[in-house]
Order: structure tokens, then sequence, then C-alpha cells
């Protein structure tokens, strides 16, 4: 079974639904048959991408948050619970505070846990938390894929 990583932008209204569905069909599909997902639960990318495996492919799903899944977002909540039949496992990482070190050592947890990393960033800019995602699954030597959005 292939792990994958998923990371990517919060920001996704500049695309429509369908523009996600189809990059998720592309590049997510071709892992899915015998893939085990990890997820942030945040919204955008995370949300989007979750509700899309669950509805299309067989893959088993880890939702990774790192407090609780309370303290996420409403948008994100929702979308957990819409796909709660399909995750296989919920992990909160309980940080004491939800910061972007929490929530970049949550997504160092998944990717220490996976075997390849696929990114949907927004632009360019080096200092995003997907860019670093990236950036830290390079450095462990995993194979890692990124989708621009």
């Amino acid at each position: 079974m292939r792990s994958v990583t998923i990371t990517g932008s919060r920001t996704t209204e500049h695309h429509a639904p369908d523009h996600y569905a189809a990059l998720f069909a592309a590049y997510l599909m071709p892992f899915a048959h015998d893939g085990h997902f990890y997820l942030g639960g945040a919204r955008g990318i995370d949300s989007l991408a979750l509700e899309w495996l669950a509805r299309w492919t067989p893959a088993a799903l880890t939702v990774v948050v790192p407090g609780t899944l309370d303290q996420q977002p409403q948008e994100a909540r929702q979308a957990v619970a819409r796909a709660w039949d399909r995750v296989t496992h919920l992990v909160e990482l309980r940080a004491d505070a939800l910061d972007a070190e929490a929530y970049e050592a949550r997504n160092r947890w998944m990717v220490d846990r996976t075997t390849l990393t696929i990114g949907f960033p927004v632009g360019t800019s080096r200092g995003s938390g997907t860019r670093r995602t990236l950036d830290y699954t390079a450095e462990q030597g995993k194979a890692h894929l990124i989708v621009p959005v």
C-alpha cells in the first residue's frame, strides 16, 4: 500500500470545484486504488481532497489535526463530517497552541509516515506551509509531486 501526504493551500476560491476535481482525478487517482492518504483536516485543499477521495476512491483516509477536530474551522469540520464514513483514522496531535509551529509539526508528522507528498501550492512563495512541507519531504529523500493551483 502506498502512503501519500496531501498538502495544499487554504486559498482555493480562485477556481471552481470542477477544476480541483480534474486535478485530483489526474494526480490523486493513480495512487488511490491501493493508497492510504494523510490529509491535514483544514479548509481549502485538505477539505476538497478529502471529500473527493471519499467519494471517488477506495483509498484509506487519515485526517490529522494539530489540536483537536473541534478546533478546526467550521468548513473543515463539515468536510470531515461529510466524509466520516470513509475516514479510517482521525489523529488529534493536541498541540497547546494552534500556531504556525503546530501546523508545521502536523505536516512533518504526516510526511514522516508516508512515502510520497503531493502538494497543491498557490503561487511560488517559498514561505508557504505547503512549500515548507514539500521541502521537508525532499530533505527526507522522499518523492514529492507539485501540482500548482
